[in-house]
């Protein structure tokens, strides 16, 4: 049987070394990060600076207070990531900004401060989209191949796999993303938002010793959370629910909030093992990517873990510095693309709150 043509990569090794400013803003982090590409092929993260909105327990961020949060901080996190990486705007070859997927009022804040600064130092700008920037910086840091990649945020779930220059999406939510389900329900039983209500749901899960029936609702490839997330709700109306753990005289047969926070995580994780599973079969890969904010859960990283074992391969999977939404990617994909010759024009820099992953030329892979 013939060997497999690796296809050459269309991308160039640069003639000198090319650096690149990233800024995030799609949701409640606000990220500035700057990268560079050496002639040698090498990839440098010179700096990678995140200021976070957190809001009370039990309250979600409205994107007018994340918008009016990146303003205030969007010149602290810039010179900071300046500052670290110790280059200053001239040196920048391009400034790269988070197009979309995202919430408007904070994506247009942070591309109005990229448009202001490629006017005033006469610097190109390149648009990217969030997910290609989750998944080209979890592929540089991994050093994953070509894996399928579980992408799980808290406004997306998505399972991907690369074919013929485009990231194409095999299984995704139908309705609400893992993090926003996460996030929703640390509200209901008042977690704290600081450093995130998706961490905090982790550190109770591992107090949780009951596994209670809740929907397991895989659709083909695809999943569904809504009801999920209704019934772990309806617990807490239950009669036999602790909001404050047990009291005296109760017996066994009670509900704390730790035994739902393992439930929902058990459950939705298991859901999702599932779907990458079948994409993994389907194209015939040995290797997971977790990209996004709920790829940091370990719990998640162990089960898929658990899976790639047992099918012989391997996960790969970045740790809060990279998964967590953050500039530096969005600099490693901007960058890329700038390589292959793409710039926004200024005309066309405005933001889209829905810019689908398989929208995306792939130019830079072969």
């Amino acid at each position: 049987m013939p060997g497999k043509i690796r296809k050459r990569s269309p991308l160039k090794a640069p003639e000198r070394p090319l650096i690149a400013l990233g800024l995030e803003g799609s949701a409640n982090k606000l990220g500035a990060g700057i990268i560079k590409h050496s002639p040698d092929g090498s990839t440098d993260v010179l700096s990678n600076v995140r200021h976070t909105y957190i809001t009370p327990p039990g309250e979600g961020f409205l994107p007018r207070d994340t918008a009016q949060h990146h303003r205030q901080w969007a010149l602290t996190v810039i010179n900071d990531a300046l500052k670290k990486a110790n280059v200053s705007l001239h040196d920048i070859d391009c400034i790269c900004f988070t197009k979309g997927p995202g919430m408007g009022a904070p994506l247009t804040s942070v591309a109005l401060v990229a448009r202001t600064l490629s006017l005033l130092y006469n610097k190109p700008l390149v648009g990217v989209n969030h997910c290609v920037g989750h998944i080209e910086m979890g592929r540089q840091i991994t050093g994953a191949k070509n894996p399928v990649v579980l992408y799980v945020s808290g406004g997306n779930t998505q399972v991907i796999a690369y074919s013929q220059q485009c990231y194409r999406i095999f299984g995704e939510t139908l309705d609400i993303a893992v993090g926003n389900c996460l996030d929703r329900f640390a509200r209901v039983i008042n977690l704290r938002n600081d450093p995130s209500p998706g961490y905090n749901i982790e550190q109770e899960a591992k107090r949780g010793k009951r596994l209670l029936p809740l929907p397991y609702t895989t659709k083909g490839m695809d999943i569904s959370l809504s009801g999920i997330l209704t019934s772990v709700e309806a617990y807490t109306q239950d009669k036999r629910f602790r909001s404050d753990g047990p009291r005296e005289g109760d017996g066994e047969d009670i509900i704390t909030p730790q035994d739902l926070c393992f439930s929902l995580q058990e459950t939705v994780f298991a859901m999702l093992v599932e779907i990458t599973e079948r994409a993994m079969a389907h194209i015939g890969s040995k290797e997971v990517l977790i990209v996004g904010g709920v790829g940091c859960n370990e719990r998640l990283q162990e089960m898929m873990g658990i899976m790639a074992q047992e099918r012989g391969g391997q996960v790969f999977a970045t740790d809060e510095r990279f998964c967590i939404d953050n500039g530096i990617m969005i600099a490693q994909a901007g960058l890329l693309s700038y390589r292959m010759g793409f710039q926004t024009p200024l005309a066309k820099s405005s933001c889209t709150q829905r810019f689908r992953t398989d929208q995306v030329h792939v130019a830079w892979r072969a």
